[in-house]
């Protein structure tokens, strides 16, 4: 596929994934992906852990509530740590962002599907927390998300885009309304 068509081919999946073992070596291209990421001032606050250990995924995901992603056969976990950048602003939110949708693509690329999961991990009860801990991640680090990567059991389902002229306009805002 090309750049344009992995674009439009990514959609956030939910589904069951097959019984297949994801290679270590697609695995470190997604996440080599996450790394090629922009990051504000270079400060490169974005760090991965992939976890294709059975019985550590099966750890990670009894603290995980709701439950997202149960057969997923991998999982990368996305770390930042909140650097200043420049004066006194931190860019760690932008800078794992591109990541994640570097690695959203790569996923796609390769033949995988994946889901952003944060809202719920780095929510008041500290699911992030308890992940990171399993993981022996440093306090100064914070996991915010987890990607899991499998191949897809069931069909894709895509959201329903607003057409283009909704959302996009040349040299000056238009409203549609």
């Amino acid at each position: 596929m090309t750049v344009l068509e992995v674009v439009k081919n990514r959609t956030s999946f939910r589904g069951e994934f097959e019984d297949t073992k994801i290679p270590r070596g697609d695995l470190i291209k997604i996440m080599e992906a996450g790394l090629a990421a922009p990051s504000g001032c270079n400060k490169q606050t974005t760090s991965l852990i992939a976890v294709d250990d059975i019985g550590l995924l099966h750890k990670l995901r009894g603290v995980i509530n709701p439950q997202a992603a149960e057969t997923a056969p991998a999982m990368i976990c996305v770390l930042t740590q909140k650097l200043i950048a420049y004066r006194d602003r931190t860019f760690y939110i932008q800078d794992y962002a591109a990541a994640i949708q570097n690695m959203l693509l790569a996923a796609v690329a390769l033949g995988y599907q994946s889901c952003w999961y944060e809202g719920h991990i780095t929510d008041t009860d500290a699911i992030g927390r308890k992940m990171a801990d399993i993981l022996n991640v440093p306090d100064d680090y914070e996991l915010v998300c987890f990607l899991p990567v499998g191949i897809a059991s069931q069909p894709l389902r895509y959201a329903d885009k607003k057409p283009f002229a909704e959302r996009a306009w040349f040299n000056g805002f238009k409203r549609t309304d």
